[in-house]
């Protein structure tokens, strides 16, 4: 229920425990969505800054909702849409108070973390949080302007 539903019901008179519960209720549901679009925009700045070859490193970025995912994949994924799809996916499940994991099992994404490409030698995951703050706010905005994840 959105908050215009709530406040119509306000103004029909429905008790005050079914107006905060109403409110409670969407409040909850945006809180939900802005979590699960600041994961996906984690996820997609890292994804677009890293290094590409083959496509196989960014193919193997993985998401897990409560668990850390573990192995790779065979995926190659060069321009990355692959990857924010199907963790766009996922993270449906996530709400507030869930732990997020973004991870890449690679052998070598520790290095291309830590500057060994020329293509990304501020690492991906350390510029995508330096840029968390961005994130969330265009996260949030897009809650309240209603924009579905």
């Amino acid at each position: 229920m959105s908050l215009r539903d709530t406040d119509r019901k306000v103004r029909k008179g429905a008790s005050f425990a079914r107006q905060v519960e109403s409110f409670a209720k969407a409040t909850k549901e945006r809180a939900n969505e802005v979590v699960r679009k600041t994961a996906l925009g984690l996820l997609a700045n890292v994804v677009e800054s890293s290094p590409v070859d083959t496509g196989r490193f960014r193919g193997n970025w993985q998401v897990g909702i409560g668990t850390r995912p573990s192995g790779t994949t065979e995926t190659e994924d060069k321009d990355g849409s692959g990857v924010v799809t199907a963790a766009a996916s996922q993270l449906e499940a996530a709400k507030l108070g869930d732990t997020v994991y973004l991870t890449n099992n690679l052998p070598y994404a520790r290095r291309l973390e830590f500057g060994h490409s020329a293509q990304a030698p501020r690492g991906m995951v350390r510029v995508a949080l330096a840029n968390r703050r961005e994130i969330l706010a265009e996260a949030v905005k897009d809650t309240k302007e209603g924009g579905g994840t």
